[in-house]
């Protein structure tokens, strides 16, 4: 017998009136009475980067359970379904504009001026370097090794992403990425699927990035990666950048689906994201 769920479509990372720059996102309601293979059918028939599912909390607390699918497997954190979920939960609980959301991954506690939202990021950085040498990285990146001008880490705050900084925004722009060397060497046993975050500085307090992928043999290019932003911030720790940083991060660019990402680290060496978040509409499904 089937039941019917509420659930909500938002736009996360947008930029200023634009309803449909940012990250889109789908966030069910209720979760609850839904088995694992039920919220990755959900997840997949909407066919949205992720789709959540709002549950009642048991971690001491906190003010709602959140659990996040992609169209392929759950994850323990993300930035944007982070951020899109409290926006949602605030409205459901009227839980105010402090939450503290229960993950996989861990507590985030999440914070609102009005309908910009931040999220502290939910670990301490854990990094390692890559296999690949700097040479392998840009050839499978299709770039000259001189366009890798700092140093590639895997980084992790919740979610575990190779991040390599480039020298220019045109470098990060005429990226021609080889999907069977990121195949190769954007892989870990921690990841379902190889990945890699380029970015580049672009002028004061600014930069530009990209977060691509390999799904179903090809490369695919998200619009607006909160968990990569965050991931930033621990590449800035590890590499011993000078503190604070505050960066305001355009990405989407090339997919056509401009987006903003707000990145501070503070003297604590605390990592916070910041995102705008957008609305757009809501519906049901029966199950």
């Amino acid at each position: 017998m089937s039941h019917t769920l509420a659930f909500r479509l938002l736009n996360v990372f947008t930029c200023g009136d634009d309803r449909f720059s940012g990250n889109p996102l789908c966030v069910v309601e209720d979760g609850r009475g839904l088995d694992v293979g039920q919220m990755q059918a959900i997840a997949r028939q909407f066919n949205l980067s992720e789709t959540t599912f709002v549950l009642p909390p048991s971690a001491p607390g906190a003010t709602a359970h959140v659990r996040i699918f992609t169209p392929s497997f759950e994850m323990p954190f993300a930035g944007h379904p982070t951020l899109g979920t409290a926006h949602v939960v605030r409205s459901l609980l009227a839980a105010g504009d402090r939450l503290r959301l229960q993950m996989k991954a861990g507590v985030v506690e999440v914070s609102a001026l009005g309908d910009a939202w931040t999220l502290r990021a939910v670990q301490e950085p854990r990094t390692r370097a890559p296999a690949a040498t700097r040479e392998q990285l840009a050839r499978m990146l299709g770039l000259p090794a001189s366009a890798i001008v700092g140093t590639p880490l895997w980084v992790d705050v919740g979610s575990e992403q190779l991040v390599i900084p480039l020298g220019t925004p045109e470098d990060v722009r005429r990226l021609q990425i080889d999907p069977r060397l990121l195949a190769e060497y954007g892989s870990t046993a921690r990841r379902e699927e190889p990945l890699v975050y380029v970015w580049a500085p672009a002028g004061e307090g600014q930069a530009l990035a990209r977060f691509l992928f390999v799904a179903s043999g090809g490369v695919v290019e998200d619009p607006a990666t909160g968990s990569a932003c965050a991931n930033l911030g621990g590449w800035m720790l590890a590499t011993q950048q000078p503190l604070p940083v505050r960066l305001e991060i355009s990405q989407g660019e090339a997919v056509k689906r401009p987006s903003r990402l707000g990145l501070h680290v503070d003297e604590g060496k605390r990592i916070f994201v910041r995102g705008e978040v957008i609305e757009l509409g809501r519906g049901t499904i029966a199950v």
